[in-house]
């Protein structure tokens, strides 16, 4: 039974137009993605899907950053169709798409077996916080990047990373302002807020010490006071967890950072953190 149900998937490129059914699965699993959130996905990374008697059963996404890494995301498979190994198919196919890329992706404790087995090794920890922010003082050293911010940006998240996520920053500084903090050295840090899920999310915040991350966040909650605010913090911020939960915002779980070599080194300096992620998705 379980032989013919699976030879009848049929693996295809996800489309724009697929985001509807594609919303429809992540909201099975009690994700909090819009319909905004999947067509941004799907406009900046390649999908595959797996569909059963002409419905959508299954996602993943590969969302590269330029020639060298990628983010896996977004791979999930209908309840209905679990057990036929169609998991572990559509991340291989994600693979075969990555190439020679360094693969990253935020796991859940579920998913973690079958990408152990596909190479991915643990790097980290995700602690995810969200609620309806209280009264934070501002930030007075913070400001509004405007776009001629923008290289000084991009560099600093390169020597955070290591990996060329301009198609992405610029996309995010385009919808939002950054917020930023400069000093006579020039840029300390950036931190992007935007709508996101069941409202808004801050991330990536990015700096050069943990004073300058702090200060970013604190001044991305003092702007969402009043409104349903949500982080996904790395363990590099795990000493802003008690400042998030001061805030009004609380645990709800989280997710491990992994990582599957690739051919190409990235070349990330270590001059600067990730202290919280764009998307668990988009890392």
């Amino acid at each position: 039974m379980q032989t013919k149900r699976s030879e009848q998937i049929s693996i295809i490129d996800l489309r724009t137009s697929d985001a509807a059914e594609a919303l429809r699965l992540s909201r099975q699993e009690a994700w909090p993605h819009r319909l905004e959130d999947w067509q941004l996905l799907l406009e900046l990374s390649h999908g595959v899907g797996a569909v059963h008697d002409g419905q959508l059963v299954g996602t993943a996404m590969l969302t590269p950053y330029g020639d060298d890494a990628a983010t896996c995301n977004m791979i999930i498979v209908d309840p209905s169709m679990r057990g036929l190994g169609l998991g572990r198919q559509l991340v291989e196919a994600l693979l075969a798409q990555a190439g020679s890329r360094e693969c990253r992706l935020i796991a859940t404790q579920s998913g973690l077996p079958l990408y152990e087995k596909l190479g991915f090794v643990a790097t980290g920890s995700i602690t995810q916080c969200q609620g309806i922010v209280s009264a934070v003082p501002p930030s007075p050293l913070v400001q509004e990047a405007s776009q001629a911010d923008l290289d000084d940006i991009l560099a600093l998240d390169f020597a955070a990373h290591g990996m060329d996520r301009q198609g992405l920053l610029k996309h995010l500084i385009n919808e939002k302002p950054f917020l930023i903090l400069r000093d006579e050295n020039g840029l300390r840090g950036f931190a992007s807020c935007r709508a996101f899920g069941r409202g808004q999310i801050a991330g990536p915040v990015v700096a050069r010490d943990k004073e300058t991350a702090r200060l970013l966040l604190c001044a991305a909650l003092a702007r969402h006071e009043g409104q349903f605010l949500r982080v996904d913090l790395t363990d590099a911020a795990a000493p802003f967890v008690s400042l998030v939960e001061t805030a009004g915002l609380t645990q709800v779980g989280g997710g491990v950072a992994m990582t599957r070599a690739g051919t190409h080194q990235l070349a990330a300096t270590g001059d600067a953190a990730v202290y919280t992620l764009a998307s668990q998705a988009l890392c």
